[in-house]
Formats: C-alpha cells, sequence, structure tokens
C-alpha cells in the first residue's frame, strides 16, 4: 500500500501518541493514514494456560484499531484512516508495512528525571530494519509540543513549529537523509537547523616512532579544523537550499560528541533528522552510537532515515 503514513498501534500510551503523531503528519503530507496492530501469538506452553491464554486473546479483542480510527476521523476531518490487524511476529510485520510506507511511527516511553526514554526490542528492530524513515516519539507527545511557546509561556498549534534538527555528516552527506530533514521542514514552514558535530584529533604522544621527524603530518588543531568544517557543511547545503528556497536554514559546526550535540539541539526542536546506513543482514548492530544515543534522550520525536 504505497503512499501511507503507518503507525504501529498495540493500544500503549506511547504508541498512542505515535499515532495522533502520525495523523498529524499524514495531515501535512495528504496521505492516508494506516493502522496496524499485530497480535503475535503466545509459545504454546504459555496458550494452553487456564488463564494467560485467554486474557492475551480477550485484550487483543478489545483492543480493535478501529475504535482509535473512528477517532482520529473526527479529530482530523477529511483524512482517509485504514486498519489493518496482522498475526506474526511484529518486527517481521512492522518492517513489511515499513516497505510500503513514506514512514513509520512506532512509541517509546519515558523514564523520567535525567535516564531518557526507553526504546524497546520491538523499537529498536524495526528502527534498524525498516526500509522508510522511522520515527519514535515519546509517550505524551501532544501537538502544541511541535510549537513554540504563545506570549504566555504556553507552547501551542497556532504559534509557529520549532525547528527541525538534522545530524549532518560532511564526511560523506546523504541525499536521502537531506532531502528528508528539508521535506520535514518545509511541510511545517519551519527553520531547519543542520548540525555537524566533530572532535579535533589528540596530539601525537612523543612515544609515536618518528614523531620528530614526521611534525608536518601532526593533526590539525581545532582552531584550523573550526573554519574548515563550517566551509564544507555549508557547500554540502548548498544543493538543497537552491531546491528548497523557502527553507529558513541555519548551520553549525560544533566542536564535541555527536550523541551530546544532538541532544543539546533536540531540548528545542518538534523533529530531530538522523541516518543509518541500510544493512541486510537480520542480526548484527543495524544503528551506529550517534543515533542510539538521541533515540535514548531527545525529549523530540526522532526520525531515523536509512541510506546506502
Amino acid at each position: 500500500m504505497p503512499g501511507t503514513v503507518t503507525a504501529g498501534l498495540d493500544g500503549s500510551a506511547e504508541s498512542r501518541a505515535a499515532v495522533e503523531w502520525a495523523a498529524r503528519e499524514a495531515m501535512l503530507r495528504g496521505l492516508p493514514l494506516r493502522l496496524v496492530q499485530v497480535w503475535e501469538p503466545l509459545p504454546d506452553p504459555l496458550a494452553q494456560a487456564p488463564l494467560l491464554g485467554a486474557e492475551a486473546e480477550q485484550d487483543w479483542i478489545e483492543r480493535p484499531p478501529e475504535e482509535s480510527a473512528e477517532g482520529l476521523r473526527r479529530r482530523h476531518p477529511g483524512m482517509e484512516v485504514i486498519t489493518e490487524r496482522r498475526t506474526g511476529d511484529p518486527v517481521d510485520v512492522l518492517c513489511e508495512a515499513a516497505g510500503t510506507s513514506e514512514l513509520l511511527a512506532l512509541g517509546s516511553r519515558g523514564l523520567g528525571g535525567l535516564h531518557g526514554f526507553l526504546v524497546g526490542s520491538v523499537g529498536l528492530a524495526v528502527t534498524g530494519h525498516a526500509d522508510c524513515p522511522v520515527v519514535l516519539v515519546r509517550e505524551g507527545e501532544q501537538a502544541p509540543d511541535e510549537h513554540r511557546a504563545d506570549p504566555t509561556g504556553i507552547p501551542s498549534a497556532a504559534i509557529p513549529f520549532r525547528p527541525v534538527v538534522l545530524g549532518l555528516d560532511i564526511t560523506a552527506p546523504n541525499a536521502a537523509l537531506l532531502d528528508f530533514a528539508f521535506g520535514a521542514a518545509a511541510l511545517r514552514g519551519a527553520p531547519l537547523r543542520v548540525v555537524y558535530a566533530w572532535m579535533p584529533q589528540p596530539p601525537p604522544s612523543n612515544e609515536t616512532p618518528g614523531y620528530a621527524y614526521e611534525a608536518e603530518a601532526a593533526p590539525a588543531t581545532a582552531e584550523a579544523l573550526e573554519p574548515r568544517n563550517a566551509f564544507m557543511l555549508g557547500r554540502a547545503l548548498e544543493p538543497w537550499r537552491d531546491s528548497f528556497p523557502d527553507v529558513d536554514v541555519a548551520e553549525a559546526a560544533v566542536e564535541g560528541s555527536a550523541g551530546s550535540v544532538l541532544v543539546d539541539a533536540s531540548r528545542d526542536a518538534c523533529l530531530v533528522v538522523v541516518g543509518r546506513r541500510t544493512r541486510k543482514a537480520r542480526l548484527g548492530a543495524h544503528l551506529g552510537h550517534v543515533a542510539h544515543a538521541v533515540l535514548h534522550h531527545s525529549p523530540a520525536p526522532v526520525a531515523v532515515v536509512p541510506h546506502a
């Protein structure tokens, strides 16, 4: 079913927040919203238990996606809402749904305080394998949270959007990642903040063989790297500035850990966009340490965009 915004729905508070976010995104894009609910059968010993199997099945029956769909249609008149109830492994089903979607929204749960957010095993697996961008939405996320505060200091959907933040590696700027971030900002009429975080190389040790004879090969200092990185970042953005002339773009080449820099930038963002390299193997790590840090600590929704 190409050309849909899809959301995974399991009845939890975080999945409901993801569904609401997906509904707003579908309206922005002028696309149908697809709700996918997955029933994972219990292993035989558990399914045959007198109470556990019956309770699990009853819970499935009592949480039909049609109820959520009706509420969404009332809140978003004119939006087409499609519901699907599927049986199988949630990761497999959601990845299959992602293959025919423009993007997939899933929920994540807040841990409170400084501990960040809990991205479950299903969410991480789908984010690491899906063929389309996956957006992780925090429990309790609401439409006003995406907007700047009004004159009274309260976020309001009547006020412009907060910035979209893009984490970009200027050593390999990817077209799919840039296109998604610029497109998201254009849809919202939001400014786009592009961040490249870099760490200067440590100076060579006196014990390094040949150090006294290879001073010319010493790593560049932070003072030398800063203007070079800023220039390279600006040059990488030039084609997309031309393609999206109405997007207000601000870029920053910042010294520091990429994960920490992006988490800091996310505190005033409506959406954070990061990338991941596409890998076909089912097993193994598919998300880098930067994406992990942002997924677990950004207070804003995070879009993970797969790219070659």
